[in-house]
């Protein structure tokens, strides 16, 4: 038995109602349980209608496994657990007191809980299949699937989005700059995504805006502040690896990247971080205004415009510094300019909605994924052959969270096919 079992069982009112009492004999009318504080301080419900004997109460309900960790987590303590009307438990071990010394109203629900539904819990709980419902997801009708993955899709975009403000506070509310260092970011992926974040910090936004229209200068404090011409030898490289050194002494730049700023094992050449760099570099250059520019893409084909442009000469021949490539390295593909949509424009346009109040921006988001092509991966197709839907983007993206935040953590309480076989077993046992 774990305790958010009970906040479950309290929630949706799920033990038998008949004769309640609390510890003391007082009978109890539950008129509204209240709702439930999903934050760290403070009762587990609040605003609840309690009715006990002839007087009914407003206030706080706070539950526990057993009565006396009220004590142990010192709520005698804390003058918020004062306006706390009743005390629902699993076991009463002990008598409760308030803050002044008044004792608690203590309702009991062991032996009020239907067996079937304690049983499908602790199935759940312990199952030691990835996914805890595997075995029974495929009979839960897909409406409850679709009304568990619309949480899910915001909610991964809320977590996204969250990362994308908090780049804006560090950039003191410059969202231009959060927007460039969100698109450095991207073309890290998922390999070099913390080397392309450290570059965006040591080349602020400001600078490379100056440089915009002096596209070489630019190039040589993008592959200088990466650190990738500190071993110069060819011509081109000495060259840009000489503009490098005075335009980083005259805006007092830090240090370059060293080289283990960057992952390069097990990796495609057209994944090597200078590959990358080169992509990044031409879209900083094509694009005069990151954010103005990328907000006013319609299709899906816009969107992959504004990414697809061709990297400086050098970087479309080359995979690193001084290393000749076989074949030359195209403007950015449409799998990594999907990705690019998927973790830096949706996170983006959900960034705005919230920081200023304009929901249009959020809907944009839900639609240019729902408007992308389905993701496959291991995560994806262990729910498709359960029967979740998987569409498109949103779909994948929704799946993924499902997983991370409800599946793997086996949070099926709070999930929506969770709930619904718990409830079934609830008819089972009515």
């Amino acid at each position: 038995m774990k305790e958010d079992f009970l906040h479950y069982v309290w929630q949706y009112q799920y033990f038998k109602k008949e004769q309640l009492q609390t510890s003391a004999g007082e009978s109890v009318t539950v008129l509204h349980p209240g709702f439930y504080n999903k934050a760290d301080a403070g009762p587990d419900f609040s605003a609840a209608r309690i009715k006990i004997g002839d007087t009914e109460w407003v206030g706080s309900v706070e539950i526990h496994l057993n009565a006396s960790d009220w004590r142990r987590h010192r709520h005698q303590q804390d003058a918020k657990y004062n306006q706390v009307v009743l005390h629902v438990v699993w076991e009463n071990d002990e008598p409760v007191q308030r803050e002044e010394g008044s004792p608690m109203p203590t309702l009991v629900l062991k032996g009020r809980v239907a067996l079937p539904l304690q049983n499908q819990y602790q199935e759940l709980l312990w199952s030691e299949q990835t996914i805890p419902c595997a075995a029974q997801a495929p009979a839960v009708d897909s409406i409850f699937k679709s009304a568990m993955l619309d949480k899910t899709l915001l909610e991964r975009l809320e977590l996204k989005a969250s990362l994308v403000l908090a780049r804006m506070e560090q950039s003191r509310q410059d969202w231009e700059s959060t927007v460039y260092q969100t698109l450095a970011a991207g073309f890290g992926f998922k390999i070099n995504q913390e080397g392309f974040l450290q570059l965006a910090q040591a080349l602020p936004w400001q600078v490379v805006k100056k440089y915009r229209p002096r596209p070489k200068q630019l190039e040589a404090l993008v592959f200088g502040q990466a650190g990738l011409l500190n071993a110069a030898t060819d011509d081109y490289l000495v060259e840009l690896a000489k503009e490098h050194h005075y335009l980083a002494h005259k805006h007092s730049l830090p240090a370059p990247l060293p080289m283990s700023s960057w992952n390069m094992l097990r990796l495609r050449p057209a994944n090597f971080p200078a590959v990358r760099l080169g992509q990044f570099l031409a879209v900083l250059l094509a694009q005069e205004h990151l954010w103005a520019n990328l907000v006013t893409c319609e299709t899906r084909e816009d969107y992959f415009n504004y990414f697809r442009q061709a990297p400086p000469k050098y970087w479309q021949e080359h995979y690193g510094p001084a290393k000749p490539s076989a074949q030359p390295f195209p403007a950015l593909g449409d799998d990594s300019g999907q990705g690019l949509l998927i973790n830096v424009v949706a996170p983006l346009l959900v960034a705005y909605a919230r920081r200023f109040g304009n929901a249009a921006y959020q809907e944009k988001a839900v639609g240019l994924l729902e408007g992308l092509k389905k993701e496959q991966n291991k995560i994806t197709r262990v729910y498709a052959g359960l029967g979740f839907p998987h569409g498109s983007a949103a779909d994948s993206q929704a799946l993924i969270q499902l997983f991370h935040a409800y599946c793997s953590p086996r949070k099926c309480l709070h999930c929506t096919v969770g709930h619904r076989l718990l409830k079934k077993n609830l008819t089972l046992s009515a």
